[in-house]
């Protein structure tokens, strides 16, 4: 019989009973998004307000491409990460289970939309 200690049973456990991975991918998150929402903002800000055609060619071109996948697939993975940090913190039992993955799903249906009209604009 093996015998733990609740200090032992505790170590590396979170409220959500993940350890720290969820933090430490927030803050890993939290840095890129922090370099990659500027250059973002600054490519979105020089192509709005143009036409149709202007702005097409924009996100055609492959770094604004490129920058807006990375900025749409970190900010919504952060988005789920955080949402499931949040609801796992203040929610029970099946109301747990259901509202993960409606976050987790929300996310990626926002994500595979976005990468849709990414690759339309883009081909």
């Amino acid at each position: 019989m093996r015998y733990l200690t609740d200090r032992k049973r505790a170590v590396g456990k979170g409220a959500g009973h993940s350890g720290t991975e969820h933090h430490w991918y927030m803050q890993v998150s939290a840095v890129a998004l922090a370099f990659l929402l500027p250059v973002w903002v600054y490519i979105f800000g020089s192509a709005l307000g143009q036409g149709h055609e202007a702005v097409m060619a924009t996100f055609a071109r492959p770094f604004p491409a490129i920058v807006t996948g990375l900025v749409l697939f970190v900010s919504m993975r952060h988005f789920a990460k955080g949402a499931q940090m949040m609801i796992e913190d203040y929610a029970r039992g099946h109301t747990k289970k259901a509202l993960v993955i409606a976050a987790i799903s929300l996310s990626y249906v926002v994500m595979a939309t976005g990468f849709y009209a990414l690759v339309r604009i883009a081909l």
